[in-house]
């Protein structure tokens, strides 16, 4: 009598068991299809039973970020550490709301911790890099894009980023070569060549910004932030035909050339 008590109870957790891995599957299958209502509601179950379960904790964290409830993204990242404090991906997920938030250097702390814990995940190195950049640490930002370039260098904007903080390094031939990659990888060249001129521009390059510039007003003429930026150019390099452009775009509804027009006074 009593094993056979024994085999109902162990078939009662079995079925019990299937069913819970069966809503955990099911939530995964709702992440996927982006319905994240219900992949949160079927979480709720499977937690209920579940309490330790950080896989997941980590995928309605996921799902609460992709419905911008970010507080409630946070408690279930903060619950993950409190369960594994050296669970990578939870640091991650409140170093990525972080930097969302402009939050750099709160964000920079978060994510050099989950770069510790994983020091082999790209996405944590890419957004560590660029916390670093925001928080003006250019030496240590190239190192981290650099660890991410060893695991994928075929990733477009990791090289405009690279390039960026190799450009305030001072590093004229390293952002050259960077910024090229950059446009090389990028889908759209013209769209590769605005953003490094925009860039080049930033950081002081201007001839090179200009060849950019006037390489996309070729293609479109009507491109308002390319004739902004190119009058930006040549007005800084004292050349007065800069002013024109400046005015031009501006009359047009441009607002960086608005905000640029002091070039002109």
């Amino acid at each position: 009598m009593l094993r056979k008590l024994n085999i109902s109870v162990f078939i009662l957790h079995l079925l019990i068991f299937s069913s819970c891995r069966s809503e955990l599957y099911e939530a995964e299958q709702l992440f996927s299809e982006k319905e994240y209502e219900e992949a949160i509601s079927s979480l709720d179950t499977y937690l209920f039973f579940h309490v330790t379960d950080i896989k997941a904790f980590h995928l309605r964290a996921r799902s609460y970020e992709e419905l911008g409830k970010i507080q409630k993204a946070l408690e279930d990242y903060e619950r993950i550490i409190s369960l594994n404090p050296e669970y990578a991906q939870a640091h991650a997920g409140i170093g990525k709301i972080l930097f969302n938030q402009k939050q750099y250097k709160e964000a920079e702390l978060r994510l050099l911790r989950a770069a510790k814990y994983d020091p082999a995940d790209f996405d944590i190195l890419y957004l560590l890099g660029r916390a670093l950049l925001q928080n003006k640490n250019y030496t240590l930002a190239e190192e981290f894009f650099q660890k991410a370039k060893e695991l994928n260098d075929q990733h477009a904007r990791l090289h405009f980023y690279l390039g960026m903080a190799r450009a305030y390094r001072g590093d004229v031939l390293g952002c050259a070569a960077s910024f090229n990659q950059y446009v090389k990888l990028e889908p759209d060249n013209l769209v590769g060549r605005y953003n490094r001129g925009f860039a080049l521009m930033k950081v002081g390059y201007l001839e090179w910004a200009l060849e950019d510039f006037e390489a996309v007003l070729k293609k479109y003429p009507d491109h308002l932030e390319a004739l902004a930026k190119k009058g930006i150019c040549l007005a800084q390099l004292g050349n007065t035909e800069g002013c024109q452009y400046i005015k031009e775009a501006a009359s047009q509804g441009s607002d960086y050339a608005l905000n640029h027009l002091d070039l002109c006074s």
